[in-house]
């Protein structure tokens, strides 16, 4: 098993226990949260392979991805009832599974041959669209329009540090990847940490 594909089976996982313990807090039973957690470790990536023409799907074509997001959602379960994870868990699973998540789609638009800029917005779609998809089933505001924090920045800032690495520097792949996933973990946890905000725009009549 590759690094890079260990790290997929991880972004799956991390994501999934984000969507377990949002449902979780919403007291979805066991089959909702299962469901929620599955949406939010398979939505992003499902949609960058709709946009990409990429057939099969990634988690049809490796049914390893629902195994490790159905598992990882029965443990989060299994663990919380026991003990009680802090609020802020969630998000740092999902900052996680953004990072991630976001350097994983950057490198399959990369492998099909698409622009750079194409890669950078298949990369924020891929981190950024399940967690979209938890929060509105669970009905939440998305995590990706809350508070002004780095979200979708954050995964646009890392998916570029990983192409500047591969392109411009042709460095190896697996460093630079890893570089994109520390560049989007760090700039979503320093949003979190220090309350970095993005500018508002204000119109007034």
């Amino acid at each position: 098993m590759s690094v890079l594909y260990a790290m997929s089976l991880l972004g799956v996982s991390v994501f999934a226990v984000s969507g377990a313990l949002t449902a979780g807090r919403k007291n979805f039973d066991i089959f909702g949260v299962v469901v929620i957690a599955v949406v939010t470790a398979i939505g992003g990536g499902t949609i960058r392979d709709l946009l990409l023409d990429r057939n099969p799907v990634f988690w049809i074509g490796d049914t390893n991805y629902l195994r490790a997001s159905t598992a990882a959602a029965l443990l989060t379960v299994l663990v919380v009832r026991y003990r009680r994870p802090p609020l802020r868990l969630l998000l740092y699973a999902d900052g996680l599974g953004l990072a991630l998540f976001t350097i994983s789609g950057t490198r399959i638009a990369e492998s099909v041959g698409v622009s750079p800029g194409v890669c950078v917005l298949m990369g924020c779609l891929t981190g950024v669209a399940g967690g979209v998809f938890r929060d509105v089933l669970s009905g939440e505001v998305p995590m990706l329009l809350r508070d002004r924090e780095l979200y979708a920045t954050a995964a646009i800032g890392g998916s570029i540090v990983y192409l500047v690495l591969r392109r411009l520097l042709d460095l190896p792949e697996t460093p630079s990847a890893l570089t994109g996933m520390a560049t989007v973990a760090a700039l979503r946890f320093f949003s979190l940490w220090w309350k970095w905000r993005m500018p508002v725009f204000r119109f007034k009549e």
